[in-house]
């Protein structure tokens, strides 16, 4: 994030030694400066063409933030915002409520659990699967329905939608962007850790606690890891967005690389001097609006919006 902003965040504790508390009041003072208005120059102003609120999961206590835009029998995107241990829906506003609008389609984004020492992956997964299992919930048609999210947000859908496909739950896209498909021992173990680990945006240390939280140790990383699963083979079709001066941009590459040889249809598309999370940040990454506009044209034909 720009410091040059007028926008009031929270010191950047020792992510190596954090604690429990630490964490909780660091991401508390964080989410709320993601999610103010001043941060919009940054994140970006939502599209006026989309009705944005906040509503939760029938039958669960899982807030949902849901754009609409005017019209019926609508596709759906289900959605879900990056950071892991930080994040909230309300940053990628200005995604989601341009493609809710000018597919058209409703999308509702998954404010799902946080990792932290009490809360690892399989939580904030069931999560983004629970959201997309009740597809008929938000008046739109569940037959036409894709997930897209932004690096553990990605993880997240990659998951749904291997999920999907051995529920017999037809997906017609996934788009992850940034994503993070490794949380095994090799989760570090790539040229683009070591090139960019000390990115402005995403660092080494950040990524050891992210593993750390999402896999506590005595877990089997590789049952959490789509670049592991056993059959990548009829999958939705996935349109895989990597900057390239991001740590975790071979994770992007060696997965699309697996889904193609799956026989799964991919497109892989890298943004030159990009870096992780740019789409969360257009007020300061001009490659942003183009990645928005690919992703609009291709869940346009993959939902025949």
């Amino acid at each position: 994030m720009s410091e040059t902003t007028a926008v009031a965040r929270p010191p950047e504790p020792d992510w190596l030694t954090i604690t429990a508390e630490e964490l909780v009041a660091y991401r508390e003072a964080e989410n709320r400066a993601r999610a103010s208005v001043a941060a919009r120059v940054i994140t970006g102003e939502p599209d006026p063409g989309a009705e944005i609120e906040w509503r939760s999961l029938p039958g669960r206590d899982l807030p949902v933030r849901v754009y609409r835009p005017s019209g019926t029998g609508l596709p759906l995107v289900v959605h879900v915002h990056g950071g892991g241990f930080v994040g909230t829906a309300v940053q990628s506003d200005w995604v989601n409520s341009h493609l809710a609008a000018r597919l058209p389609a409703v999308v509702v984004s998954v404010e799902h659990r946080l990792l932290d020492p009490g809360t690892p992956l399989p939580a904030a997964a069931d999560d983004g699967w629970d959201v997309l299992r009740h597809a008929g919930a938000w008046g739109a048609d569940p037959a036409r329905t894709a997930v897209f999210g932004e690096s553990c947000g990605a993880l997240i859908c990659a998951l749904a939608a291997i999920r999907a496909r051995d529920a017999g739950v037809r997906l017609r896209a996934q788009v992850l962007v940034n994503p993070a498909v490794d949380v095994t021992g090799t989760f570090l173990d790539y040229a683009s850790v070591t090139e960019y680990g000390d990115s402005p945006t995403l660092t080494v240390p950040q990524l050891k606690l992210f593993q750390r939280l999402a896999v506590p140790a005595g877990t089997d990383g590789r049952a959490l890891s789509p670049l592991y699963a056993e059959n990548l083979g009829g999958l939705a079709p996935a349109l895989v967005v990597v900057p390239t001066h991001d740590p975790v941009a071979d994770h992007g590459r060696r997965y699309a690389s697996r889904l193609r040889d799956a026989g799964t249809r991919v497109q892989l598309t890298e943004y030159p001097g990009a870096g992780h999370a740019f789409l969360s940040m257009p007020g300061v990454a001009p490659q942003a609006e183009a990645a928005r506009a690919e992703i609009l044209e291709f869940l346009r034909t993959s939902l025949g919006a």
